[in-house]
C-alpha cells in the first residue's frame, strides 16, 4: 500500500484504540516495522478479531513526559511515522489530563522533531468543539469554544493546537489531527462495559431525553484505518501539502439516535425492558446535580451528572466530506457489523 511508512511508533499502542492501530498498520502492504510506546505492555491475550502476533511488535515502556524515554523509543524503533493516541480516560483529574494530553504531547512534538520523525498523526476528539450545545453536521470550520465542556476536551484541544502549530514543511516535519467521535469496538474499556454495568444494576429502563437526538458512533477499526491513511498522505509528495496542518472529523457517517446502540448491546445480553422511564433533559439535569451533591457527601462516584445529561441529550453529528476528499477515508465496517464484532468480543470474556 505504501513504501513510505518504514517504521511506525504507536504512542499509547497498548490501549483500546492502540490495538486497532496495530492491526491496521499490520495489514499495510508492504508491512512496516510496528513499535509501541506505552505505560503498560500489549495484552498477551487478545480478541480473535486481532490477527497480529503481539510478540512481533516491539514494545517500549516509558513516560510520555520524559524526553529520555521518548527519544530512546523513537531512535531504537527508527520510526519515520509517530501516531499519538495516548490519552487518559474520561473521569480522571485535571492534573492527569494536563500531564498526559498537554505536557506529554508537548514533549513528544519536541523530541519527534529533534529525532527526525517525518510525520506525526495525532488522535484528537470530536468533543473539542462541544460545549453542551447541539452540533448539527459540523465540519472542520466550526470553532473550538472559548469555554470548554470539560477538562478532557479542553486539554485535547490544547494538544491539537500544539500539533497543528508544529507542522513545518520547511524542515520536513508534517502533522495532522484526527477527530473521531463516539468510538466503540472490541477492546473498549468504557462504553460497552459501562452499558453492561447499567443493565446489571437494573437501570436500563431509564432513558434520559426523548431520544430524538442524532449521535455519531464510530467503529474503532475505522478510526485506526483513518490514521493509516493520514500517515500515507503525509508522506506522499503529491498529497502532503493538502493534508499537513489540517484537522479531520472521523465518523461512521451514519448518525443514529443516541439510545439505539445501548439497546442493541442490552438486547444481546438478554436485557429487554418492557417499558422505559423517560426523564426529560431539565429533570435529568436537576437529578444530576442532586446526585453529585449526595455522592460528594457520601464519598462516592455519582451515577448521573449534569455533564453526562448534556452529552446524552445533545445532537452531535459531523460532516466527514473533508476526510473523504483529502484522506480517501470511508468507513469500512458499518455500525451493525461493528456492534456484532463488539458483541463477539464480549462473548470471548476478555472484558
Amino acid at each position: 500500500m505504501s513504501k513510505e511508512i518504514k517504521s511506525v511508533l504507536l504512542i499509547g499502542g497498548a490501549g483500546f484504540l492502540g490495538l486497532h492501530l496495530i492491526q491496521e498498520f499490520y495489514d499495510v502492504k508492504p508491512q512496516p516495522k510496528i513499535c509501541v510506546f506505552d505505560v503498560r505492555p500489549i495484552p498477551e491475550k487478545l480478541s480473535k478479531q486481532f490477527t497480529f502476533n503481539p510478540k512481533e511488535i516491539e514494545f517500549f515502556k516509558g513516560d510520555l513526559t520524559s524526553e529520555e524515554d521518548v527519544a530512546k523509543a523513537i531512535k531504537s524503533s527508527g520510526a519515520n511515522v509517530v501516531v499519538h493516541s495516548a490519552s487518559p480516560m474520561h473521569g480522571n483529574t485535571q492534573e492527569v489530563y494536563e500531564k498526559v494530553n498537554v505536557e506529554g504531547t508537548r514533549n513528544l512534538i519536541k523530541v519527534s522533531k529533534a529525532c527526525g520523525v517525518k510525520a506525526l498523526v495525532y488522535t484528537s476528539s470530536a468533543g473539542v468543539i462541544f460545549n453542551g450545545q447541539d452540533i448539527h453536521n459540523a465540519d472542520e470550520t466550526w470553532p473550538i469554544p472559548e469555554i470548554p465542556m470539560d477538562g478532557y476536551n479542553e486539554t485535547k484541544a490544547i494538544a491539537e493546537g500544539m500539533v497543528l502549530k508544529a507542522n513545518d514543511p520547511s524542515c520536513g516535519f508534517l502533522t495532522v489531527a484526527l477527530r473521531p467521535a463516539g468510538i466503540f469496538g472490541p477492546g473498549d474499556r468504557q462504553l460497552v462495559p459501562g452499558l453492561r454495568a447499567v443493565a446489571k444494576l437494573g437501570q436500563s429502563k431509564f432513558q434520559i431525553g426523548d431520544n430524538n437526538n442524532l449521535f455519531d458512533w464510530t467503529y474503532a477499526g475505522n478510526v485506526a484505518n483513518a490514521h493509516v491513511l493520514a500517515a500515507i498522505k503525509l508522506l506522499d509528495a503529491e498529497t502532503r501539502n493538502a493534508v499537513s496542518g489540517e484537522t479531520f472529523f472521523i465518523t461512521n457517517d451514519t448518525p443514529a439516535y443516541f439510545w439505539a446502540l445501548a439497546r442493541t448491546v442490552w438486547k444481546a445480553d438478554g436485557h429487554i425492558d418492557k417499558y422505559n422511564i423517560v426523564l426529560s433533559r431539565p429533570v435529568a439535569i436537576v437529578v444530576g446535580y442532586l446526585s453529585e451533591f449526595f455522592s460528594k457527601l457520601l464519598g462516592k462516584e455519582p451515577g448521573l451528572t449534569p455533564f453526562r445529561v448534556k452529552i446524552v441529550c445533545a445532537y452531535r453529528y459531523h460532516n466527514i466530506s473533508k476526510a473523504k476528499r483529502l484522506l480517501g477515508y470511508y468507513p469500512v465496517v458499518g455500525i451493525e457489523e461493528g456492534i456484532n464484532r463488539t458483541l463477539a468480543w464480549m462473548d470471548e470474556g476478555l472484558d
